[in-house]
C-alpha cells in the first residue's frame, strides 16, 4: 500500500504544514490541495488545532502575498494608461477593503484575484495582511475541526479540487471584464 502524498509534510509537523500552506496560497496556476493536508492533519490528532490554525493561517496568508507583491511591482509595467482604473479601484479598496479581503481569506473564493488588484493599487500591505491572516487563520481552524470532527473521508476528495479549479477560472474572466472605473463611481 502506497503512503499518501500529504504523510511527509504532516511527519514534518507545523514547519511541513507551514510550508504547503505558503505554497499552495502562492501558487496561481498550479492548485496545491492545502486544504485538503489541513484536513488530514486535523484526522491526525497529532497536532493542537489552534497553534496548527495559527502556522496554517500565517503561511497561507504570506502565500497570497507573492500575488499582491506580483502586483505591485506589475503596476510598473502595466504603465499609466489605467492609472484611473487603479484610482478607481483603491477608492473600492478603501472603503470595502477590510471586509473583502477577511472574506476572501475565509472562504475558497481564489484570493490571487483580490491580491493581484490590491498590489497594482498599491493598497496598504498592513491593511490587507491583518484581515488576510484573520480570515486565513479562522479558515484553517474551521479545516482543521472538520478533519477532526468527520475522519479521513474528507481526505481524498478530489470533486472539491475539480470544483474549485472551475470556480477560478469563472471568476477570473468576470474580474478581468469588470469596469473598475464604473464600479468605483457606483459605490462611493
Amino acid at each position: 500500500m502506497s503512503m499518501p502524498w500529504w504523510d511527509p509534510l504532516i511527519a514534518l509537523g507545523y514547519p511541513g504544514i507551514f510550508v504547503l500552506n505558503f505554497l499552495g496560497a502562492s501558487s496561481i496556476v498550479f492548485p496545491i490541495p492545502y486544504t485538503v493536508a489541513l484536513l488530514v492533519a486535523g484526522t491526525s490528532h497529532s497536532f493542537n488545532p489552534l497553534l496548527l490554525a495559527a502556522v496554517a493561517g500565517l503561511g497561507s496568508a504570506l502565500g497570497e502575498f507573492v500575488g499582491y507583491g506580483a502586483g505591485y511591482a506589475g503596476r510598473k509595467v502595466v504603465g499609466g494608461d489605467y492609472e484611473r482604473k487603479f484610482e478607481a479601484m483603491l477608492k473600492i479598496f478603501e472603503r470595502y477593503g477590510t471586509p473583502a479581503i477577511f472574506l476572501f481569506a475565509l472562504t475558497p473564493l481564489p484570493d490571487d484575484l483580490l491580491f493581484i488588484p490590491l498590489g497594482l493599487a498599491r493598497y496598504s500591505f498592513w491593511k490587507a495582511f491583518i484581515p488576510c491572516v484573520a480570515g486565513k487563520f479562522l479558515m484553517a481552524l474551521i479545516l482543521v475541526y472538520i478533519g477532526s470532527a468527520a475522519g479521513w473521508a474528507f481526505g481524498t476528495n478530489w470533486i472539491t479540487a475539480l470544483i474549485t479549479g472551475i470556480v477560478l477560472i469563472v471568476i477570473i474572466y468576470a474580474v478581468l471584464r469588470l469596469d473598475w472605473v464604473k464600479l468605483a463611481d457606483r459605490l462611493t
